[in-house]
């Protein structure tokens, strides 16, 4: 059985989440916190807490406890976000107001129980 985690909205870039997502895709819970751990990045407190959500979402349809070595990351990917929403600016040259955008990204993690997959 498979189990998903959807976290939209998040204020990181698509490409710093994908790099955390790709040293835990195909590896199991267990193996995904512990990875986790160990990354000195800002955005692993999020994924850690994507997978522990997933993780539990798959309880939840099982009616059991899991253990953690014996489910999978079967998908993880990070979509970009809107960037309308959070336009800003910064003080530029002679007065000036130049512009930058806030990055977004959605993030997507997908457990089974099965190393296969569905």
């Amino acid at each position: 059985m498979e189990a998903k985690c959807h976290l939209r909205y998040q204020r990181y870039g698509r490409r710093k989440v994908g790099q955390l997502l790709d040293q835990i895709r195909g590896k199991s819970l267990f193996q995904a916190e512990q990875i986790l751990a160990n990354i000195p990045m800002k955005a692993t407190e999020l994924v850690h807490d994507a997978v522990r959500s997933a993780g539990a979402n798959l309880s939840v349809k099982l009616g059991r406890k899991l253990d953690l070595k014996t489910v999978w990351v079967t998908e993880a990917f990070a979509d970009q976000g809107p960037m309308k929403m959070l336009k800003r600016v910064q003080p530029g040259p002679q007065g000036r107001a130049m512009p930058f955008k806030r990055k977004m990204c959605h993030i997507m993690v997908a457990v089974s129980d099965t190393k296969g997959g569905k």
